[in-house]
């Protein structure tokens, strides 16, 4: 989870054009892992994972990309992780895909909401543009990260510690 925030705020910092940057392609791998761990040992362990990847994806980001991008970052990758978990839930006795593709979709309206938002706002890049790009890239990602989570399913036991 560190490792993919960390490169995802690096690479967010260089647009591909006028609406896309690369980040959009990096950055919904944290869907896939907490909709993993949340489907495999449940929304506390989910949540729990997410606040441990916080602090020290935040601080690498500080020094790998800037203060601002870190704090964009870390704000909305808590909110948008605490959505994803939430509606995964709501949805997760249902179909398979269900789950992880609406709880994808609604954390990354919030997500890249929140990160433009505050990493962009006032600057010369026409953040607004940017965020549009990327959240329909982020749309397309979580649907094609469906295969690997549709993989993942049958080794979800794998992740379950062992009854004492």
């Amino acid at each position: 989870m560190v490792v993919v925030i960390v490169i995802s705020n690096v690479v967010v910092q260089f647009p591909i054009n006028d609406w896309l940057t690369w980040g959009a392609f990096t950055y919904p791998l944290v869907f896939l892992v907490a909709d993993l761990t949340n489907r495999a040992v449940g929304a506390t362990a989910a949540r729990r994972v997410a606040w441990v990847g916080l602090v020290p994806a935040v601080l690498l980001s500080g020094h790998f990309a800037t203060p601002t991008i870190a704090l964009a970052s870390g704000t909305a990758f808590i909110l948008s992780q605490w959505m994803d978990i939430t509606v995964f839930n709501r949805w997760r006795a249902l179909s398979w895909w269900k789950a992880p593709l609406i709880g994808s979709l609604a954390a990354s309206v919030l997500d890249t909401l929140v990160f433009f938002s505050i990493a962009f706002y006032g600057s010369d890049m026409n953040w607004l543009m940017l965020a549009a790009g990327d959240l329909g890239m982020k749309w397309l990602m979580a649907c094609l990260l469906l295969l690997p989570y549709r993989a993942m399913l049958p080794r979800m036991t794998l992740w379950v510690p062992l009854a004492r």
